[in-house]
């Protein structure tokens, strides 16, 4: 390990005595961080000149694009879309206003339905209820022309039976009164 050390220390006295060594260059004297801080300003300096040399470059394509178009073609497209986007809104709105009119009707119709609706079952609740007034009322009348036919009867039956029994009485009586007549 006390080689590493000492190849260590050998380099770092080596850049240190490069840090502080003077190299003359074009008459100049530098040193080499003078050096590499020219190096990158030249640097700098040539990919400033290349870049906007490029920019320079796009600059004139776009300018020869610019001058092939019609900007007269543009305006008259830009007037035939404004022409039809008004033309759809135009019908739009008519399509809008007829959507309003049919619906204002559907629902005018569909009231009139409901009244026509609402009457008829009033009607028909009318009906039933004069129907079960009627059936009421016969079944009132049978019930009453029942009960007199059976009173009827009963009275007829009462008085057949009375009759009878009278006549029974009678013959009964006149077998008493009389036995060997008959």
């Amino acid at each position: 390990m006390a080689d590493l050390g000492e190849g260590l220390d050998k380099v770092e006295e080596e850049v240190e005595n490069l840090k502080n060594t003077k190299i003359t260059l074009f008459g100049i004297s530098m040193t080499p961080t003078t050096i590499g801080a020219a190096f990158a300003l030249v640097g700098s300096l040539l990919g400033g000149l290349y870049g906007a040399f490029e920019v320079y470059k796009d600059y004139m394509e776009m300018k020869a694009k610019l001058a092939d178009l019609d900007v007269e073609a543009i305006a008259a497209r830009n007037d035939l879309i404004e022409t039809k986007l008004d033309e759809a809104i135009e019908y739009t709105r008519d399509i809008k206003s007829g959507l309003r009119d049919d619906i204002l009707a559907i629902e005018k119709q569909a009231d009139r339905v409901e009244d026509m609706v609402r009457d008829n079952e009033n009607e028909v609740r009318d009906i039933i209820r004069q129907a079960e007034k009627s059936f009421d009322e016969k079944r009132d009348r049978l019930q009453s022309d029942y009960d007199t036919a059976a009173s009827r009867l009963r009275d007829n039956s009462d008085r057949k039976i009375t009759e009878l029994e009278e006549r029974l009485n009678a013959k009964l009586q006149r077998a008493l009164d009389n036995p060997l007549a008959d």
